[in-house]
This record gives structure tokens, C-alpha cells and sequence, in this order.
């Protein structure tokens, strides 16, 4: 796909405003804990989840709260904060992780507002502190479009990031599982890595999806528990327990067809992206501007902000053209997984891709097309229509615990019948989460 980031690292002042959007945590009720004009601190408390009040969410910056943005029934949308020129913190205990054990360590996390880059599987939630465990994941390698490259983005970051390894070592009795690609030189900061396993894996996407790499290594069944986090959030643990502060700095990758200057930003989690896109500029046409990659990315506007955990934006044209004989023509610039075009012949040919569908949704057509790009010991299809009739069930037997959205993300991108599959897996995960509660 045309537009990858070029490996250069433009240091532009930071964003005049930031935002904290609740909607990007599943299953957080949000609980305020500040009103418009309070002032803050980067550590300041904003918010905390009614079903866990020990799971505190941190203004990334200082500054001064600047607008609550609500939505229907008084939905709590954006936090929004107009930024300090200079960030000042709130400062926490400097402690040794290895020293001061499990208990010390949760401790930190939570009260600091680290604790929600800590993900599990299942359900692609927030972690429950009160839950130990079987093992830790993370992936450092991204196999989505255009994704940034972990191994540029980490350089020189060795002490934070095995800090954050040792702090994570004692919140589980099993490993953590450091997991790099194969045939790619990686960074020494994850191969000189620590105390922990590290695995080498191969092939194309999905291959960087953290549920890919549970699946092949330490699966989960029905009441077992793993955690992942990304390698940046790894270097956030580090230098809280190095520093002593929620030093929640980001390396985020500007990507796509549509800008003029792709390349890496250095900037802090809930940025605006209105100066990063200026920055980059834009070339001719109307655009999409996408927190995240292409295939699980979210849309949002101009004057919007990055999602909590995205470390990359991608911008490609909108599609709204029509297409003289779409169908009927060669396709020598149209991508397919099939051999419906001429494409085909060039398999290494890169695209200008757009968010034209060519089709819109119909029935389920059993083409075998999801399990060439969904390497799981499981049937993709089977699943997706256990979740539609909501048999809870039958769901658990298909494996509705060792998948999230973006692991279904390819098989809604080569789908004949258009079916959006990354919203049904989290209808399915919804319902199963909600009964076992």
C-alpha cells in the first residue's frame, strides 16, 4: 500500500489541546473526577470506572480542562485539555519493581493511570487488576498497513523498556512472552531484552496480532486469563517506575496515500491531529483521515483526536467516485484476493487504495475466503453467525475467547458479501462478557 512513513522523527511543538475519549475502553462506565476549568497534571486523575474504581484514567498533560464533550443520554465523549506549554507531573514513588514485588507494582499502576495500557484476553478489555494472569504478551512487530516500525520507533529506549519488562514479570507466575519476526533485524532493545521469553514468528498479517500469537503459543480456554500490552506502553511502566511520573510520550506514525510528507511524530497519547495532518499536508481531493490503520483504524475529522492506544493515523481518499464498468474492466490497479482481475499477475504491485467497498453487504457466501487469512485453529464463519442468533453456547465452543476485532480485520477486507465482521465479534464478545459477570 502506497504512503509508508518515512523513517524520520519530526520533533513539531506539541498540541495545544488533548482529549481523553472514554469510548475507546470497552466496558469502562466512566465516573468524573474533574469539571470544566479545573486545572491538572499530567497524572491527574479524570476519571475512574464505576465497575472498578481502583482503575483510574490520568490527563496526559497539564493544563486546564477545557471541555466535558457529552453525547445521547449524557454519554461522557471527550475530556478535552488545553495543554501547558511546559508539562508539569504529579510526582509518584521512584520504586525498584523487582524489589518491591507484585503488590507494590499494582499499586503504582493504578494509582498512577498506567493501569489501562494493560489489556486481556478475552474480550480486548481493560485488565482486572483483582485477576492474576497464566501470562503476559507482547508484540513487537505490527503487520497492519503502513504500520509504524517497532524497531525504529524503540531505538535507545533499552533501560525504560526493561524496567517496564520487570515490572510486568511480577504481575503473573507465568512468562512474558516477548514475540519478534522473523527475518527482520530487530531492535536490540527487544533482543537483548531480559527474564522473559521471546519468540520468533513468521509470516504475513495477521502474524503481528497479539490473539494470533496467544493462539499458537499459550491459547485461552473458558476461564483463563492472559494480559498484553504494546512495546510503547511498555516504555510508559518504565519510566513511571525510572522517573517516578506518567510520562505518557508517543512515537505515532503519519501514513497514506493522501499525505503529501509521510513520516513520524513524537507526541503524547490523546493528541490533536490538526497539526500533525498541517504538517504533513494533504495532496488534492477529499480525504479520510483514520486513527489506527486501514483495516481497524476509526475514522475521525480534522479537529479530532487520536485514539488511547493508536501509535499510528493513516490518511486515503474517500471513494464516493463511480466506476465506468467497474466490474467489467481489467483491473490492473484494483487489489483482489481472488482472480476476479488481471492484478492478480503482479503480486508485489503496491496500491493507492481508497474506502470504496465496490459492493455493499448480502448474505454469507461459504467461499472458504476467511480461513486463508485467519490462521486459527477455529471456523470463522460458524462463529460469526453463533454470535447473530446470540447462542452464548455455542459461541464458547467456536472460540469466542481467543479472538477481538482486529483478528477478524482481513476477513471483513476480503469478504464477497461485504459482512462487517469486526462488529459482530465485538457484539458476540459484549454478550458472552456480560453473562459471566
Amino acid at each position: 500500500m502506497i504512503g509508508e512513513a518515512s523513517k524520520e522523527i519530526s520533533d513539531l511543538p506539541l498540541s495545544e489541546t488533548f482529549a481523553i475519549k472514554p469510548p475507546d475502553f470497552h466496558g469502562v462506565i466512566p465516573k468524573l473526577l474533574v469539571q470544566q476549568g479545573d486545572e491538572v497534571k499530567a497524572g491527574t486523575p479524570l476519571f475512574f470506572d464505576k465497575a472498578n474504581e481502583t482503575v483510574k484514567f490520568c490527563s496526559p498533560v497539564s493544563g486546564e480542562v477545557a471541555q466535558i464533550l457529552r453525547g445521547d443520554k449524557r454519554r461522557i465523549l471527550e475530556i478535552r485539555i488545553l495543554a501547558d506549554k511546559e508539562i508539569k507531573y504529579v510526582a509518584y514513588e521512584r520504586i525498584n519493581p523487582v524489589a518491591a514485588g507484585r503488590e507494590a507494582v499494582l499499586q503504582s499502576l493504578l494509582q498512577s493511570g498506567v493501569w489501562p495500557f494493560i489489556r486481556q484476553r478475552p474480550f480486548g478489555i481493560i485488565a482486572n487488576p483483582n485477576d492474576k494472569p497464566k501470562s503476559i504478551f507482547i508484540s513487537a512487530f505490527d503487520t497492519n498497513p503502513l504500520a509504524a516500525d517497532m524497531n525504529f520507533i524503540m531505538q535507545n529506549c533499552e533501560e525504560d523498556f526493561q524496567t517496564g519488562l520487570e515490572a510486568l514479570k511480577q504481575l503473573t507466575d507465568g512468562k512474558v512472552h516477548l514475540n519478534i519476526k522473523k527475518g527482520v533485524q530487530s531492535s536490540s532493545v527487544f533482543t537483548n531484552a531480559k527474564g522473559i521469553e521471546i519468540n520468533t514468528i513468521s509470516g504475513p498479517h495477521p502474524s503481528g496480532n497479539v490473539g494470533i500469537q496467544i493462539h499458537h503459543i499459550d491459547p485461552v480456554s473458558k476461564g483463563e486469563v492472559v494480559w498484553c500490552v504494546n512495546p510503547q506502553d511498555v516504555l510508559i511502566i518504565g519510566r513511571l517506575f525510572n522517573k517516578g511520573i506518567f510520562d505518557a510520550s508517543r512515537i505515532i506514525a503519519l501514513t497514506g496515500s493522501q499525505a503529501v510528507s509521510p513520516k513520524y511524530y513524537k507526541t503524547i497519547v490523546g493528541t490533536s491531529v490538526k497539526h500533525l495532518v498541517e504538517d504533513s499536508g494533504l495532496k488534492d481531493g477529499e480525504s479520510r483521515i483514520i486513527s489506527g490503520n486501514v483495516l481497524t483504524g476509526k475514522q475521525i475529522d480534522e479537529e479530532g483526536y487520536m485514539n488511547f492506544y493508536d501509535s499510528q493515523i493513516t490518511v486515503i481518499p474517500e471513494g464516493r467516485q463511480y466506476e465506468f464498468m467497474g466490474w467489467l474492466m481489467p483491473g490492473l490497479n484494483k487489489l483482489s484476493k481472488s482472480r476476479a482481475f488481471f492484478s492478480w499477475l503482479t503480486p508485489d504491485k503496491t496500491y493507492k487504495l481508497d474506502t470504496n467497498l465496490h459492493g455493499e453487504e448480502r448474505p454469507f457466501v461459504l467461499s472458504g475466503q476467511y480461513e486463508q487469512v485467519l490462521p486459527m485453529d477455529i471456523y470463522p464463519v460458524h462463529l460469526l453467525k453463533s454470535i447473530l442468533v446470540e447462542d452464548i453456547e455455542l459461541m464458547e465452543k467456536l472460540g469466542i475467547y481467543e479472538v477481538v476485532e482486529e483478528d477478524f480485520a482481513l476477513c471483513e477486507f476480503v469478504c464477497t458479501s461485504k459482512i462487517e465482521s469486526q462488529q459482530i465479534i465485538r457484539r458476540g464478545l459484549e454478550l458472552v462478557r456480560r453473562e459471566s459477570v
